[in-house]
């Protein structure tokens, strides 16, 4: 996992560098639509260099198996080592983005690069340390999730969408906001798989209208990063 987080964030460096600074006062879209493109092309070198095909992956042997929590509810330990995964991951954005200098000066210059810069913060170099660790953020949530979701070279493409729609449903520019709706969207696409399989996932793109319509700015509207 730490190999992952740090390969990730290296990559995510150089993208930084080479492509994405060069975008930062450009419209929201144009970034999705180079980050769709960098998929593309990752797809097509990873299938070149290691094959079309799901690549073996074992879990740890502590990993393994069935632990019994209070009344005897019986959770898969994978299971439970994401979450709690997931929990430490938020709590550590939260506070770092919300009770840090560094959180502090992320927040100003999202929302005013220019004032930012002239209070003397190193915009470029600050987005550069925060783009980085967002991809290695990316790359830990990727090596956490094989045991689910498996190793492909189109892992990243089957999820893009919900990557995609977690971020406009959750609303930008907050921590919170996708969180709530991850987990909304995986209770719905669980929920609907489970009790109308003929549906598949056209109950997640009704969800996501539905959120849209009523709240467009996002579950949690931008105060900041909250």
């Amino acid at each position: 996992m730490a190999a992952a987080f740090v390969a990730a964030a290296v990559v995510g460096a150089v993208l930084e560098f080479v492509f994405y600074r060069r975008l930062y006062r450009a419209h929201p879209l144009d970034q999705v639509l180079l980050s769709i493109g960098v998929v593309f092309v990752s797809i097509a070198a990873f299938t070149y260099f290691f094959g079309p095909t799901m690549q073996p992956f074992t879990l740890p042997p502590a990993l393994d198996g069935q632990v019994s929590l209070l009344g005897g509810l019986e959770v898969g330990r994978y299971r439970l080592f994401l979450i709690v995964c997931g929990v430490a991951v938020l709590v550590a954005l939260l506070l770092g983005l919300g009770k840090t200098r560094y959180g502090a000066m992320v927040r100003a210059a999202v929302d005013n690069q220019r004032v930012a810069g002239g209070t003397g913060i190193n915009v470029q170099r600050l987005f550069f340390l925060t783009f980085s660790l967002g991809c290695g953020l990316a790359g830990l949530g990727g090596a956490l999730s094989l045991g689910m979701l498996g190793l492909e070279p189109s892992f990243p493409l089957k999820y893009l969408v919900y990557f995609l729609m977690v971020v406009c449903v959750g609303g930008a520019g907050t921590v919170t906001g996708p969180f709530i709706a991850a987990l909304l969207v995986g209770i719905v696409d669980v929920a609907g798989k489970y009790y109308l399989p003929e549906a598949g996932a056209f109950l997640i793109y009704v969800f996501m209208i539905v959120m849209l319509l009523v709240r467009p700015n996002g579950i949690v509207a931008k105060k900041g990063l909250a």
